[in-house]
């Protein structure tokens, strides 16, 4: 008695093979889109915790808390391109632009994704207890490929940030170059 093999052909094997690189070539896009808005909306949330953890630290510490943005975690670098990173720290001498001192304590330091850019129209946010205003502004959270569009962080006056799709006269948000 003869046995037969079973296997697929090579007609089969090339369909299934094509089948699969156009399922593949229609999915990697979008999912490629997914990764860049969750690696946006973690420095959004990285971003919008710090700034109510500075707020915070503030009452509670009863000092002037800034945020500036950092390229060693240790002090503040110039202008107001956010990202290489930033720190939040006590700043005692209240300086404006805030600039960290001998003696100011660092309280907390944040790495930004390679793939994300975050600007702001701001040196850095000073967050002072409850009877002075905070600094208030703007920071654009991008994509660097601009495969999804720009989200805004809002900081008022009292220090508290809220997240914007565009600007108050209803235009969107635009990356710098």
């Amino acid at each position: 008695m003869r046995q037969r093999i079973q296997g697929v052909t090579l007609y089969e094997l090339l369909m299934t093979l094509a089948l699969v690189g156009i399922v593949a070539a229609t999915g990697l896009p979008a999912f490629d889109r997914i990764l860049a808005k969750n690696r946006q909306a973690i420095e959004i949330n990285a971003l919008f915790h710090a700034l109510h953890l500075a707020r915070k630290e503030s009452i509670m510490r009863r000092k002037v808390v800034s945020l500036c943005p950092s390229l060693d975690g240790e002090q503040c670098a110039a202008g107001t391109d956010w990202s290489g990173g930033w720190i939040m720290f006590e700043n005692s001498d209240r300086d404006s632009p805030p600039q960290v001192d001998e003696g100011e304590l660092v309280l907390r330091a944040h790495r930004v994704s390679g793939e994300v850019q975050i600007d702001a129209n701001r040196r850095g946010f000073t967050l002072r207890a409850t009877f002075l205003r905070a600094t208030n502004g703007t920071f654009v959270v991008c994509d660097r490929r601009r495969r999804i569009p720009p989200k805004g962080l809002i900081v008022s006056y009292t220090g508290r940030p809220r997240v914007a799709f565009e600007r108050p006269d209803g235009t969107p948000y635009a990356c710098a170059d």
